[in-house]
């Protein structure tokens, strides 16, 4: 099958994965794809510097999405999308990460087929790789993790979710938009058998400018997260590995201060 990049065709939707920030952490083919866009319709953590790689006359459309704040439902979304390419043009939807994890990208996908469109994906870093690698936090490690899991810490129904087994001993669980539920995740995840004095780290604005990597107890999460005023984006790790990680010892550091106070 021909590549949907072929700049003769017409009529299509580019889903691309724009990475975790750094414009330098884009694939070749996602600048190829946002060089031919017609429209672009992007997420609003997409860096400005690559949203400029698309011509200058290529229409631009944000569809930011915040906690509780959406500038438009997925169904709109979808809509939009669609009613660009019927009119022939090249539609890149360009989300951060890649769009298959936590991206929403597969609902995209299904509704442009269900309208009989042509779609290509172009998979991108994602946040927990490109985080983690600027950390030097290795996710899987020969001597202390083989496997990993990635969940969203704001999914509908978060207490109910089975997550038993993700974290643990020889395991790393990295969790996608989980700082505003940081305290209800560290609880769910002891209510689970997760030790208290399992690692984590937080890893905010990674590989983007004032990038932090800070490292705490599973117990003492929630309070550093405020403590340390953590914003979004970041993701949360939670496993031995992040012993390894290129982080500040948040938990060291408020134990030292809080026995200088007494």
């Amino acid at each position: 099958m021909a590549t949907l990049l072929d700049p003769h065709a017409r009529g299509r939707v580019i889903l691309v994965g724009a990475g975790p920030g750094d414009p330098g952490l884009l694939t070749v083919r996602a600048v190829e794809a946002l060089k031919s866009a017609d429209v672009v319709v992007h997420d609003g953590l997409v860096d400005e510097r690559v949203l400029a790689i698309a011509p200058a006359a290529a229409q631009r459309i944000s569809v930011a999405k915040r906690r509780s704040r959406h500038t438009l439902p997925q169904e709109s979304i979808n809509t939009l999308i669609i009613a660009h390419v019927k009119t022939g043009a090249i539609v890149v939807r360009l989300k951060g990460g890649d769009p298959f994890i936590f991206g929403r990208g597969g609902e995209e996908v299904e509704a442009v087929r269900a309208a009989g469109l042509p779609v290509e994906v172009i998979p991108g870093v994602s946040a927990a790789l490109g985080c983690a690698a600027g950390a030097m936090l290795p996710l899987t490690h020969r001597d202390w993790s083989s496997a990993v899991s990635f969940v969203a810490g704001q999914c509908k129904g978060l207490t109910d979710q089975d997550w038993s087994g993700l974290a643990g001993k020889g395991r790393t669980l990295v969790i996608y938009m989980g700082v505003a539920t940081a305290e209800a995740i560290a609880d769910k995840l002891m209510a689970d058998g997760v030790a208290p004095d399992m690692p984590v780290a937080v890893l905010e604005r990674g590989t983007l400018p004032g990038a932090r990597a800070l490292r705490t107890l599973l117990a003492d999460l929630g309070p550093m997260v405020g403590r340390e005023q953590v914003q979004s984006p970041a993701v949360i790790v939670v496993g031995d590995v992040v012993q390894l990680a290129d982080a500040e010892d948040k938990l060291g550091a408020w134990a030292t201060a809080a026995e200088a106070m007494a």
